[in-house]
């Protein structure tokens, strides 16, 4: 990528928009001048520019909730950046996982309303919970116990599932792949791998 494509404004900057390359969550819109997304480029983590102290900021620098660039992007206008990330913990100074945490609207409305809709918004409810560990929830004790847990867990849950299916048992069935979804979701957040690379793996799979 190269700076020079860039269109900064007469202030020298340009709007960053921050989004889990994950589960495609906007977390949070900062600025970058010349330097900070040289520093952005240089380290692959996200460094910023702050309006009101007039300064660089290194995102996570006192936290440790530093952001792992995955890729940046630019628009067609080359005016607007799109910093694609794996988080270590909150985006917000709220210690929350995204800063647009708030809405407008009374009650939200699902944005994709098909039947998988769902999937999405699960796997962005185990980003949330990954980035800020909330007592006493049952996502958080996974993350914490980590990975030897979580297959251990994925693996119980397969079994059952295998159980149910033996046992012709459909009511018991529909609740043991509830558990192995979710329980793979984690796994999938663990290891920072996407849902849409699972899918485009078996979309290319069908085109054969």
């Amino acid at each position: 990528m190269s700076i020079e494509k860039i269109q900064f404004d007469q202030n020298g900057l340009v709007p960053a928009i921050v989004q889990d390359a994950v589960s495609k969550e906007v977390l949070t819109l900062a600025y970058m001048n010349k330097e900070s997304l040289q520093k952005s480029l240089e380290t692959r983590e996200t460094w910023f520019y702050s309006r009101s102290r007039q300064e660089l900021w290194h995102k996570g620098a006192t936290s440790g909730n530093t952001q792992q660039i995955v890729d940046l992007r630019y628009d067609c206008d080359s005016d607007a950046i799109v910093v694609l990330v794996v988080p270590a913990g909150p985006a917000c100074h709220k210690g929350v996982y995204t800063c647009f945490s708030d809405s407008l609207f009374e009650q939200v409305v699902r944005t994709n309303p098909t039947r998988f809709a769902i999937l999405d918004e699960l796997e962005q409810v185990i980003a949330q919970r990954e980035a800020e560990m909330p007592e006493g929830a049952y996502t958080t004790y996974l993350f914490e116990k980590g990975v030897d847990k979580i297959l251990k867990k994925v693996g119980e849950e397969a079994g059952e599932v295998i159980i149910a299916a033996k046992n012709r048992d459909p009511e018991e069935l529909k609740w043991e792949v509830s558990d192995l979804l979710y329980h793979l979701l984690v796994l999938l957040r663990e290891q920072k791998l996407p849902l849409d690379d699972v899918l485009a793996v078996l979309e290319e799979r069908h085109k054969k």
